[in-house]
């Protein structure tokens, strides 16, 4: 059975049982600050659960987008070498909202399980929570499965709370025993344990209670059903794999990669970890930037770029030596573009935006790891254990290395880095570089301004030749002469970004115009130049709200005409975004 015909087949169940099905929301998370991903199928029916917005329909199901990558939910680093952790993933689940409660949802998911997906009942295993004799009963009645194979566990494992106050209660996890093959080989292996043997297939959250800030359960009037269940997972257990990256879902996918690489995949350990960490990272790459991040410094952006120089290094293992993952993410969309036509829409902006990411990191990766390797074996000469926060500063500062990149690549000789040393250094860098640039204010001339500003270490990077988009950061802002936190609206405002697809005015050829758009803010740029080598400058006028330095920017270049904000694939504007418009002699 093809992960699609599961997909679709879940969802055909549950409307036939009276769900609404619901499409999957965004990898961004709308009008939620507490979250940088959505992370799981409830996030879109958060407001509902907390009876902040009502819906038309009591039953629900889904088949959400995922993303787990930063945050308190990270699965970043131990994507590859284990065979369900991703970044990105699809999770399917069914959702009440004070109808049905725990003895509809256990009927649904054992009826679905056993007879649509054709699971062995003899090799399923059921948890509930230490306390939940309900629970217990109605599985004991629905399953027949015997009392030993419904395993009680504390509120580590089964217990769930969307925070620290508000709705929470227990949970029932299905299991299925995969057998030892795929266990640790431990005498007392048993569910609970954390090796693939007993996998969890499904999660069943049994919204009851209410919790205060005392930590008092109160019982809810309208108790609800919040359920999750991995595509990828339950797909490499219908498909009889011990490995979601062996199921139908990654195939296409691992043969870019194979055939790029002429790696064959399968033939050593640790050449797969590295496939498998580039099929994962181009899946999340390619459905972050069609959600409209993009890279940056800051945030998702952020995230987003370390995911990708992530797959520069693995891909370097694999000895590919130039930009290849945006040709891998041409392989996520053939694969999914049916299910999710929104990465089909923006396949060209993927490309371009993952090429250029690469093309810039791969210019600084030898020379950083060169260094690296050398204070690698200058620290096991000194018998140390520990890689300084200057090092790792400046493998960050001067080579583009996400400092968890630096770690990730050093534990593998059992080193550890200074990330202490490290915050302090990014700390006092951002000190420093704002003292300089205040202390610029009153130059006599705009162009002596400017070259203080670049000596001071201010500079910003064009990526208009391969990127019509990118996320960044506001880096300082100029008003009549001189530096400012903040500018208006009516202010004429000179603006610099890290990064920008604005081409600016040479040789006789004329500057980007355009708008900035962030939240809270619009700005029309009436002028791009580069007074002084590696500084870009915006000439705009503030149009809407107040724009403040180190606001993040996501931008997006539009050719003349296109005069309007870029929109998210869903339909919503996306939060922040700098737009560039070509002019007619570029």
């Amino acid at each position: 059975m093809k992960s699609s015909e599961i997909r679709k087949r879940f969802l055909d169940f549950f409307a036939r049982k009276g769900h609404t099905i619901v499409p999957s929301s965004g990898l961004v998370p709308e009008g939620d600050p507490t979250l940088l991903f959505t992370n799981a199928g409830m996030v879109q029916f958060k407001g509902v659960f907390l009876e902040e917005e009502t819906r038309d329909y009591a039953r629900a199901a889904s088949c959400q987008r995922c993303m787990r990558a930063g945050g308190k939910h990270n699965d970043l680093e131990n994507v590859g070498r284990t065979a369900r952790h991703h970044t990105f993933f699809e999770m399917l689940g069914n959702f009440s909202f004070g109808d049905y409660f725990k003895e509809g949802a256990i009927e649904y998911a054992w009826d679905f399980l056993t007879r649509e997906m054709g699971l062995p009942k003899d090799r399923l295993w059921v948890t509930v929570f230490e306390t939940d004799q309900e629970a217990e009963e109605i599985w004991t009645n629905v399953s027949g499965l015997p009392k030993d194979r419904i395993v009680r566990l504390g509120e580590k494992d089964n217990f769930w709370s969307m925070g620290d106050t508000g709705p929470c209660g227990p949970c029932s996890e299905i299991l299925i025993d995969q057998g030892p093959e795929a266990g640790c080989g431990r005498p007392g292996c048993a569910v609970g344990c954390d090796c693939d043997r007993y996998l969890e297939i499904w999660n069943l959250v049994f919204m009851q209670y209410d919790r205060n800030a005392e930590g008092k359960l109160t019982p809810l009037p309208k108790p609800c059903i919040d359920t999750g269940m991995g595509l990828e997972r339950l797909s490499a257990v219908v498909q009889g794999k011990l490995n979601n990256y062996d199921g139908d879902l990654f195939e296409r996918i691992i043969s870019r990669i194979t055939e790029l690489s002429s790696v064959k995949y399968g033939s050593n350990p640790e050449t797969d970890v590295s496939i498998r960490a580039i099929a994962d990272h181009s899946r999340a790459v390619t459905f972050l930037m069609a959600d409209g991040v993009l890279p940056s410094n800051e945030g998702r952006g952020y995230v987003l770029r370390r995911i990708i120089r992530r797959a520069a290094r693995h891909g370097r293992f694999l000895g590919l030596t130039e930009p290849f993952l945006y040709k891998v993410n041409a392989a996520v969309i053939e694969s999914m573009g049916e299910a999710y036509p929104e990465v089909v829409k923006a396949a060209d902006l993927v490309a371009r935006a993952t090429r250029g990411e690469e093309e810039r990191f791969f210019e600084t990766l030898e020379r950083g790891l060169a260094l690296l390797d050398q204070e690698v074996a200058a620290l096991k000469e000194l018998n140390g254990k520990v890689v300084p926060g200057d090092v790792a500063f400046r493998l960050y500062d001067t080579f583009g290395f996400p400092v968890d990149l630096t770690a990730d690549i050093v534990r593998h000789e059992g080193f550890s880095i200074d990330e202490e040393g490290f915050n302090r250094l990014m700390d006092e860098q951002r000190k420093m570089a704002r003292a300089s640039w205040k202390g610029l204010e009153g130059r006599e001339s705009s162009q002596e301004l400017y070259k203080g500003l670049a000596n001071s270490g201010l500079k910003s990077e064009f990526v208009g030749y391969h990127m019509d988009a990118v996320s960044s950061t506001v880096l300082c802002l100029i008003k009549d002469g001189a530096t400012v936190d903040a500018a208006f609206h009516g202010d004429e405002v000179e603006v610099i970004t890290g990064e920008t697809p604005f081409y600016a005015e040479s040789g006789g050829q004329a500057g980007d115009t355009g708008v900035i758009v962030g939240k809270g803010f619009t700005l029309r740029v009436n002028r791009t130049r580069r007074p002084v080598n590696g500084v870009i400058v915006h000439y705009c006028t503030v149009e809407e709200g107040t724009i403040n330095v180190d606001d993040t920017a996501e931008a997006c270049d539009r050719r003349r005409g296109a005069r309007r904000y870029p929109e998210e694939p869903h339909g919503h504007r996306i939060p922040a975004a700098v737009l560039g418009e070509r002019s007619a002699s570029t």
